[in-house]
């Protein structure tokens, strides 16, 4: 089913419920975006690779094939970004976990309202920071040794610290809740204290201290969490 508008992005909604597809739709294209949609799983990366849609909402329970396999596939040739919906509680996780690629996820049942909000704001922050180029050109995450490397040098991190940093690094000026920062980093559901949190962060600024000594990368925000910001200088 394709419906479109001529202003805003083009938005595929993966959904194989028809009723709830064709509902989210009309409210992507009131909100002027162009509208897609697809309730085969077997059919979304074909249509992706024709189409290049700015957004794509992915349900995870689809027939053919199952939507975290397809975004993992996706992710190996776009970086396209794509808002994961789940009705199944215990695959938040999963959702959250930094090997799988999604930029959000949304709860069902949800408000369509909801959804375009969050639509709004991903591409909000793909546009101001494309998936083609990193966030800090100076710094680099090497994924496969846990290092972070720069002009300077490189230092080494133990798994949690390169999670935490990977977390925040890909999303540069949102502030993550330290809630949020335990999701992305334990994939096991532990439960975990604030000053856990608080123990890496401070650990992870003083590893990236011996890279860029006169920067200050990750900011607390009182009350909400820490962000990542390149480029600003330690006061004093």
């Amino acid at each position: 089913m394709s419906t479109s508008t001529n202003a805003g992005g083009h938005i595929l909604v993966v959904e194989d419920e028809e009723k709830l597809a064709r509902l989210l739709a009309d409210y992507l294209i009131a909100a002027g975006f162009r509208a897609d949609c697809l309730g085969d799983g077997r059919e979304v990366v074909p249509w992706i690779e024709a189409n290049t849609p700015d957004l794509i909402i992915l349900d995870i329970m689809l027939p053919g094939r199952d939507g975290l396999e397809i975004c993992r596939e996706v992710r190996a040739f776009s970086r396209v970004p794509i808002i994961m919906a789940t009705a199944r509680v215990e695959e938040i996780d999963r959702l959250l976990g930094l090997e799988l690629g999604a930029d959000d996820y949304i709860c069902k049942p949800y408000s369509p309202r909801e959804v375009v909000a969050r639509v709004k704001a991903v591409l909000r922050r793909a546009r101001t920071d494309p998936g083609a180029s990193p966030p800090d050109k100076g710094l680099v995450l090497d994924e496969a040794g846990f290092r972070v490397r720069s002009p300077s040098g490189e230092v080494q991190l133990t798994t949690l610290e390169f999670h935490l940093l990977a977390a925040l690094y890909r999303e540069p000026g949102r502030i993550l809740s330290r809630g949020q920062l335990m999701d992305r980093i334990y994939d096991d559901q532990r439960i975990v204290s604030d000053r856990t949190i608080d123990s890496h962060i401070k650990k992870l600024r003083k590893k990236l201290a011996e890279l860029r000594p006169d920067e200050e990368l990750i900011h607390s925000v009182y009350g909400a969490g820490y962000r990542y910001e390149p480029a600003r200088t330690k006061a004093g």
